[in-house]
């Protein structure tokens, strides 16, 4: 008798044990169902792996120019052809690959440390704190992203890392926003209110409590901001203000074949769609990461 008893609450325990699960379980596991956010994910993995292998997936130089086989259609030699100084479109692609993730990933990095410290005081703070900051945010909010990148980098000098730079400070305001209102509503939670009242410091409670606690949007929020810093990257290379020759930038590239697009588009069209398909990947992901993270958009 005393087993018959015991067995169904031993269950019970180890039933309930298995259903606890962790905020970031359930959303790696909501995630796994999204199709969409896979083939993102497919896609992101696959540009990462191409930069990182690229000295082992081409023997081409991407710097030196052949002018014997400038403009070559695609062919098994040149898989993706030549550009018109004969280099080989995909070494120039694939080494292309590591600039546009450095920049995206290094630019959103910094601007999502930076705007999400500021944020995190002007929130908790309020005041006068507050009021500096959010002016800050209004006045770099007030120029176009592109405009206010092409101005920094204007001013400090074509290259690529004032390109990174410039990138980084356009989208400090997105993450500083992001960050100010998820602390206006978690610092008036009993939480935070028991950490006060226990006579806890400011700093770990910014740091320890408020910081973590918003990582979510921000996680959501990097993803897509390195699909607009992939393409503001390009759009400064386009304009000669990014990574300058003979680097292989993507925007760059096409810049410097656009006017064979008519005879010889491949040389427009390959890295013109290495940037759409790496912006799709991170939108991918990025949508469906905020699909599982937000709790208004779960059934």
């Amino acid at each position: 008798m005393p087993q018959l008893s015991f067995e169904p609450q031993a269950s019970q325990r180890s039933k309930s044990s298995e259903e606890v699960h962790s905020p970031w379980r359930d959303a790696w596991r909501g995630l796994r169902r999204n199709k969409l956010a896979m083939i993102g994910a497919v896609i992101i993995l696959f540009f990462i792996l191409v930069a990182l292998l690229a000295p082992l997936l081409t023997s081409y130089d991407y710097k030196h120019p052949e002018l014997e086989n400038r403009l070559l259609p695609p062919s098994s030699a040149h898989w993706f052809g030549t550009d018109d100084l004969g280099r080989d479109l995909f070494a120039r692609i694939v080494y292309g690959a590591r600039i546009s993730l450095t920049v995206g990933f290094f630019s959103v990095i910094a601007s999502m440390i930076a705007g999400s410290i500021l944020g995190v005081f002007a929130g908790y703070y309020g005041r006068w704190v507050d009021i500096l900051i959010s002016r800050f945010f209004d006045i770099l909010l007030a120029f176009p992203g592109i405009l206010l990148a092409i101005a920094i980098v204007s001013a400090l000098g074509p290259s690529l890392e004032n390109a990174l730079l410039a990138i980084a400070i356009v989208n400090v305001p997105t993450f500083g926003r992001l960050v100010r209102s998820k602390v206006l509503s978690l610092k008036e939670e009993d939480f935070i209110m028991a950490a006060k009242a226990q006579g806890m410091k400011d700093r770990r409670i910014l740091f320890i409590h408020l910081l973590p606690n918003s990582l979510a949007p921000i996680i959501v929020q990097g993803t897509l901001g390195i699909a607009t810093a992939i393409i503001e990257a390009a759009a400064l290379g386009f304009l000669g203000l990014g990574a300058q020759p003979p680097e292989a930038e993507w925007g760059k590239m096409i810049s410097d074949s656009r006017q064979f697009f008519e005879k010889e588009p491949w040389t427009v069209i390959f890295p013109g769609v290495s940037i759409m398909l790496t912006v799709l990947g991170f939108n991918l992901f990025g949508d469906g990461l905020r699909d599982v993270l937000d709790p208004r958009l779960k059934n």
